[in-house]
């Protein structure tokens, strides 16, 4: 009897092992959770296109790296949109709350405050989303990224935290938190992450001189390869409206990338197949610092960029028509060593130093080890 004890007290013992390794989430590694925090004693200043008040920009910017607007407390936006690579991620996608990968490479998010209000190009790789305000919550809620699917789940969570009652009166005079309070600064803050500061915005004002090479490289990236064509590096969005498409559907190129797709982009969101393999146009403001490229993260380097461009590029039947030649197929660039060399060097004129370095978009949260 006794023996039969043992095994019935070691069975459950088991089980109830088993049921635990297969209900609990998994821990994430990476930088530990804290709730504590290091603001200044005034608001940062803040340019945000939509107006917001400083102290709105200051709360998204907790928002954006609190870890606690995910179902395990785990990951925040700026997990995978890290300050010191543009608001990139150096992995071709990104891991989510349980340590899932995703689908997608993770696009910086800076300059999307300053597209056009009145008619907003769309965001996200396919363009599922057109106003910033409701593409913010849109990583939060996802099953892979963040999890947190159940808008009054994010409110608990948020209201939970000892600084947000503070954070929210002197925000929006009320200590009131609801979700259209966390979209709104998180958005404000998103929105006023903006790079005007590069050697191209000074040398187009007059201010300086660009060297031998990039100047070179100016030269074959808007005349002789017409890479400006599509991405617009005049403007501040870079190609989101202007650099390609359709007319009604600006912004979305398929550039040759596969034969077949494994994911369609824009088509999945448009349901037409003339859209099969079509993309974002991104912006290249601080290209430099956002490998891996394209929407899969595919390509580790620049270099390896324009090597697609140069001999890699597919004859889709969807190809964008600047990338193809007299006979209707597929171009080949034959871009040279050295005009690939003049080409990074050019585009090193588009970094913004001051983005990613500026203590007003950085974690205000003091890691505890």
């Amino acid at each position: 009897m006794k023996s039969k004890i043992i095994v019935l007290a070691f069975v459950i013992a088991s089980l109830s092992c088993y049921l635990v390794s297969c209900t609990q989430e998994p821990t994430l590694t990476g930088s530990p959770v804290s709730t504590t925090l290091n603001l200044p004693a005034t608001s940062y200043t803040y340019n945000s296109p939509t107006g917001q008040s400083d102290d709105v920009v200051s709360l998204g910017r907790v928002l954006f790296y609190d870890t606690h607007l995910s179902a395990n407390n785990s990951i925040s936006c700026g997990s995978c949109h890290k300050q010191s690579l543009a608001f990139s991620d150096n992995t071709p996608v990104s891991k989510g709350f349980q340590g899932v990968m995703g689908t997608r490479n993770t696009p910086p998010i800076q300059d999307i405050g300053t597209m056009n209000t009145f008619s907003p190009p769309s965001l996200f790789w396919d363009g599922r989303q057109k106003f910033l305000i409701n593409m913010v919550l849109k990583p939060i809620a996802n099953h892979v990224e963040m999890g947190m699917s159940d808008p009054n789940a994010l409110v608990s969570n948020v209201q939970a935290m000892p600084y947000y009652s503070a954070l929210f009166t002197k925000a929006y005079g009320s200590s009131t938190i609801d979700v259209n309070g966390i979209a709104r600064a998180i958005s404000a803050f998103a929105g006023s992450i903006m790079s005007t500061n590069t050697k191209f915005d000074q040398v187009s004002c007059g201010q300086g001189t660009f060297t031998a090479l990039e100047a070179q490289g100016r030269d074959l990236f808007f005349n002789k390869f017409n890479c400006n064509g599509c991405h617009q590096t005049q403007t501040v969005v870079g190609g989101y409206q202007q650099g390609g498409g359709s007319v009604t559907d600006p912004g979305f190129i398929n550039i040759g990338l596969d034969l077949n797709y494994t994911d369609n982009g824009r088509a999945l969101i448009t349901g037409n197949s003339d859209d099969n393999g079509k993309f974002k146009i991104p912006n290249l403001r601080n290209v430099t610092l956002t490998a891996p490229y394209m929407h899969d993260g595919r390509f580790a380097t620049l270099d390896a960029v324009l090597e697609h461009y140069s001999h890699g590029i597919a004859n889709h039947p969807n190809l964008d028509s600047r990338l193809k030649g007299t006979n209707g197929l597929a171009v080949q660039m034959n871009i040279s060593d050295q005009e690939k060399t003049a080409i990074i060097a050019f585009l090193g004129t588009l970094t913004d130093n001051t983005v990613v370095t500026d203590p007003k978009f950085s974690n205000p949260f003091i890691t505890q080890q």
